[in-house]
């Protein structure tokens, strides 16, 4: 059996090259007031309980980024006895709460799906494309961790199996008071996340 097969992916958003960050590419999330795909509202005060963040960068009909939601599900249920709270934020100008809902109900998604209509959050992230993670302490707002969820998924191949689960292993390492050495983790690969002109 070949390791890989060819996925058909067709989309302009996707050809990026492979790159390390260090850990200045590491961020401070703002402080937020969003509303979920289903009319709730969220704060990072509302998370303070809470060890961690794990936020999902969500786009509706980008082909990877909806081929990495059952990963990022299995993920939420595996560390469900963890003190982490897992999320998606979604910055498609074209999505809006309607459509976010119907994947949301089409994958079984229980967890709020934030949107982030004027972007600002995505901005102080440093979001660029979908199917990205980020681990945030929700105390001091700083982003421990910020890539794919594995390496499953490319822009034209995937693997039977992932070889490096990049997410996983930061949860650990955090969770364990560890720092993730963000030279050993790659780009996500998703859809470009188009921002309004500031």
């Amino acid at each position: 059996m070949r390791k890989s097969m060819t996925l058909l992916i067709f989309s302009v958003f996707f050809m990026i090259p492979f790159v390390s960050h260090a850990d200045s590419y590491l961020k401070q999330v703002k402080e937020f007031d969003l509303e979920d795909h289903k009319g709730v509202m969220h704060s990072l005060d509302d998370y303070q309980d809470n060890d961690y963040i794990v936020m999902y960068v969500h786009g509706s009909g980008c082909p990877i980024a909806r081929l990495s939601v059952p990963t990022y599900l299995q993920i939420e249920q595996d560390y469900a006895d963890k003190n982490v709270e897992f999320l998606m934020i979604n910055a498609f100008i074209q999505d809006d709460i309607p459509r976010i809902a119907k994947e949301a109900e089409e994958f079984n998604i229980q967890f709020p799906i934030l949107k982030d209509a004027d972007q600002s959050v995505a901005r102080s992230m440093g979001v660029e494309r979908t199917a990205e993670v980020f681990i945030i302490d929700p105390k001091t707002r700083e982003i421990h961790f910020r890539g794919p969820i594995n390496d499953q998924l490319g822009y034209e191949t995937q693997r039977t199996a992932a070889e490096n689960e990049y997410l996983r292993d930061a949860l650990d390492t955090v969770m364990a008071g560890g720092s993730v050495n963000m030279n050993d983790i790659p780009d996500a690969k998703g859809c470009l996340v188009g921002f309004f002109l500031s």
